[in-house]
């Protein structure tokens, strides 16, 4: 260790990760102090990560952030996490920024002040390349294009700011690639809450917990967009037809559109949701160069709907993977697994229930039927912990059922999860 040079001790200093564990570490010997003054790089500060910080006051816990901070010199990154800590110093905290702000390129920060300190104009015209605001307010965005040069991915959480902000905020981003926004607080200008992105060099969103009459997003370059936990009555992406991945889980939304121009899509997770069979199939059939299709948890809003088997395998021809878990109801037998085409690529199977019944296991082999060169077949189930006799004997048909149909297709890999 003592041939190493302060520069790899740095990089080992960095990837340590807990600011607590850089300074324990840098008492070590003259060299490794050395090293974190001038080569350190990445610093983090997280108040679940470190039990010390809450046997501490605020005011000390600032000194001691200040102090390690002050100490180094070219810090690339900077994460401080302060979730169960109360308010800090404005003044404090602008030091730490001021300090860092002309070598950081990653700013991970969730800290309440008081008053409010402004992220966006101390770190502003910078070299930053990532950013991830939580539990922050923005307000007073101003239309400058060159704000953010070089940031790539911003991330907000809990973060309240008003629609015309967000819109400036991603216009002052002529770079960014990467967006997520987490349960924010839209501020309101009037009884509906619109939201209009555009971002050109935009290639993947995420979206969680936020509520919305209208979300409507212009994304040129768009590959990744992920729906989690929202209620809207309005989605809609304007693009060219560069999304390859699309999921959607536990959303409530009236009129979904993802684009005419889908020809790319390579992935469609939908989960926990209510869909409309022939108008879903419709968004997704030009999609031929579709890999993954899960459907999980899914209600459809006509009871005779279900999913068509031959459908799916005539218009994905690509397909390699295939997830789905529905009610099945007595009806399935006759029009979700009519035809004969086979899903010849398909090479993982992944198949659920809520209600397990005796159509189960017949719907299972049907499948088996249909997938040639399949490789693999994970089966979900879902047990109560108090079983009717009734629920037992089904329980123990599908087990006997299921046995005798591994003996046929001895090359299938078989998994079980319950829960």
């Amino acid at each position: 260790m003592e041939h190493l040079p302060v520069e790899v001790i740095g990089n080992i200093l960095s990837r340590l990760g807990g600011a607590r564990d850089v300074v324990i570490a840098s008492v070590t010997c003259r060299k490794w102090r050395e090293a974190s003054r001038k080569h350190l790089h990445t610093l983090a500060f997280n108040s679940n990560d470190l039990p010390p910080y809450r046997d501490i006051t605020p005011k000390q816990l600032e000194i001691l952030i200040t102090q390690t901070i002050f100490q180094t010199t070219g810090l690339q990154g900077l994460s401080i996490l302060m979730d169960d800590v109360d308010e800090f110093s404005a003044s404090t905290v602008i030091a730490w920024l001021m300090y860092t702000r002309e070598t950081l390129r990653r700013l991970f920060y969730n800290v309440r002040t008081s008053p409010n300190v402004n992220i966006l104009e101390i770190c502003g015209r910078q070299k930053l390349e990532t950013l991830a605001l939580a539990h922050n307010s923005i307000t007073g965005v101003e239309p400058n294009f060159q704000r953010f040069p070089c940031l790539k991915s911003l991330s907000l959480s809990h973060v309240s700011i008003s629609a015309l902000d967000l819109s400036l905020l991603l216009t002052a981003c002529p770079k960014l690639e990467s967006l997520e926004l987490v349960n924010l607080e839209i501020a309101m200008s009037d009884a509906q809450v619109t939201v209009e992105l555009s971002c050109p060099t935009l290639k993947s969103i995420y979206v969680e917990a936020i509520s919305l009459d209208k979300f409507m997003l212009e994304a040129d370059s768009i590959e990744r967009l992920h729906l989690r936990d929202c209620a809207l009555e309005l989605f809609e992406l304007i693009g060219i037809g560069t999304l390859k991945y699309f999921k959607i889980d536990d959303v409530s939304v009236i009129h979904l559109d993802i684009g005419e121009t889908i020809d790319n899509l390579e992935v469609v997770d939908v989960s926990n949701f209510t869909i409309i069979w022939p108008k879903f199939y419709q968004m997704i059939s030009r999609s031929s160069k579709l890999r993954k299709l899960r459907l999980w948890d899914v209600a459809f809003d006509d009871e005779d709907e279900v999913v068509d088997l031959e459908t799916i395998a005539v218009c994905f021809p690509q397909l390699k993977h295939l997830a789905l878990s529905y009610e099945l109801r007595d009806g399935v037998m006759h029009y979700g697994l009519q035809g004969s085409s086979n899903l010849e690529n398909v090479m993982v199977l992944e198949l659920g229930w809520t209600v397990i019944n005796d159509l189960f296991s017949h719907w299972v082999e049907e499948l088996l039927k249909r997938c040639p060169n399949l490789r693999k077949m994970i089966i979900f189930g879902s047990v109560s912990e108090v079983k009717s006799h009734e629920e037992c004997q089904i329980l123990a048909n599908f087990t006997s059922s299921i046995v005798q149909l591994m003996r046929k297709y001895m090359n299938v890999e078989v998994h079980f999860e319950f829960e």
